[in-house]
């Protein structure tokens, strides 16, 4: 089975958010189960450039990337050789995955799968579920959608979901769809075992032994929350002294606003903007922290939620976050409306009952490791794959 990714990012293109590593996971999977994976890519990382061979084949844990140039208009993400490549090329693989709407990797790649009789599946990540589509630039998404991304769909052999929650707004939309794929993102647990220093994070930050970590690790972007999490802190502080805010994430357009928040309610003193965290000092920030929070408007999966469970951190997390009902059902964290008093509360009550909040971060763990390992999940895509290449 040859399967050809198409994104219009890709590791190490880390300033673009969770689907970034969950794509990688799943590639990297994939090629260790036999399957023989390339992944069409251009070097964009918001508004930098990687540094990356372009045009080459790049071996990432056994994953064949091509990087290719960015090209006008940039804000598509479009690139021209990229494109050259995969008409040329696309009749040599037997199903394309397209993970991407409303850029130049829809658009294109639909194009050419129907025109080479190709099948493919359109995984969007959570860009056509309600808040996405109707809050931020609703009346442009429209417009695209009626214009240019709803033919995509309706051409699409199939449309993968990564939790129930995100098919059941795709469908209220009224928007096309053949067939429903819903797998879940998935967390790489080989080689998880890290030997990290005692309190590293802390001392990296400043923070004293005695304070107590609420970790916000996401991009920093309107609809994850950070209004109603802000404010929420600010009350938190007014009942214990011991308790830090870390906010660790790119800024996706959302930090002046967050930062004069932070301000009007004079917290200042008690929050820690890290930038964007990875690798041992990420693993070191989860294990050092009390509490994860997501607070999220809409999330069509939250792949740091996953990460925080799968290193025993229990979580508390909103409806509007994909994986809520798995994470209420495991009894793994505190599920919430969006809402500051229902935050307020789900905060103190973790912080003043220690051993409740590390029974729910086991749970979390069991959790990850029963329903979120991409070696199993791995095995439902090419049962996937082989449904939509052999119908």
């Amino acid at each position: 089975m040859r399967i050809l990714h198409l994104t219009p990012t890709y590791i190490p293109a880390y300033s673009h958010g969770g689907p970034i590593t969950s794509v990688h996971y799943l590639n990297k999977w994939l090629v260790k189960k036999g399957v023989d994976v390339v992944v069409y890519t251009t070097n964009i990382n918001g508004k930098e450039t990687l540094d990356v061979p372009l045009g080459k084949e790049v071996d990432i844990e056994g994953v064949k990337v091509f990087y290719f140039p960015s090209s006008f208009p940039r804000s598509w993400e479009y690139s021209r050789a990229l494109y050259k490549n995969l008409k040329e090329n696309i009749k040599n693989f037997d199903l394309i995955h397209i993970t991407s709407v409303f850029l130049a990797a829809s658009k294109l790649g639909s194009e050419y799968a129907v025109r080479a009789k190709k099948p493919f599946i359109i995984s969007p990540r959570g860009s056509l579920m309600k808040d996405p589509v109707g809050i931020k630039s609703p009346i442009k998404k429209q417009l695209y959608l009626s214009l240019v991304e709803k033919k995509n769909l309706k051409n699409a052999d199939a449309i993968h979901f990564t939790a129930s929650q995100e098919e059941e707004e795709y469908k209220e939309q009224n928007l096309p769809l053949k067939k429903s794929v819903i797998i879940p993102n998935g967390m790489d647990l080989e080689n998880k075992e890290r030997n990290l220093r005692p309190n590293m994070f802390q001392e990296k930050y400043n923070i004293p032994d005695d304070k107590k970590i609420i970790l916000f690790l996401s991009r920093i972007d309107w609809k994850k929350g950070l209004d109603t999490l802000i404010p929420a802190f600010r009350e938190v502080t007014k009942k214990r002294n011991d308790v830090v805010l870390v906010i660790a994430g790119n800024d996706d357009g959302y930090q002046k606003k967050a930062e004069r928040l932070i301000k009007k309610h004079k917290i200042k003193e008690q929050v820690i903007f890290t930038g964007f965290i990875k690798g041992d000092e990420k693993y070191a920030a989860l294990r050092e922290s009390s509490i994860f929070v997501l607070p999220s408007y809409s999330e069509n999966f939250a792949m740091s939620a996953v990460e925080a469970m799968a290193e025993e951190l229990p979580v508390i997390i909103t409806k509007g976050v994909g994986i809520w009902n798995e994470v209420k059902n495991a009894a793994a964290g505190k599920v919430i409306e969006k809402d500051k008093k229902k935050l307020i509360e789900a905060i103190t009550q973790m912080l003043d009952n220690e051993e409740e909040a590390k029974s729910m971060g086991r749970r979390g763990k069991d959790l990850v490791e029963s329903t979120f390992n991409m070696e199993a999940i791995a095995d439902r895509w090419i049962e996937a794959y082989k449904g939509l290449i052999c119908p």
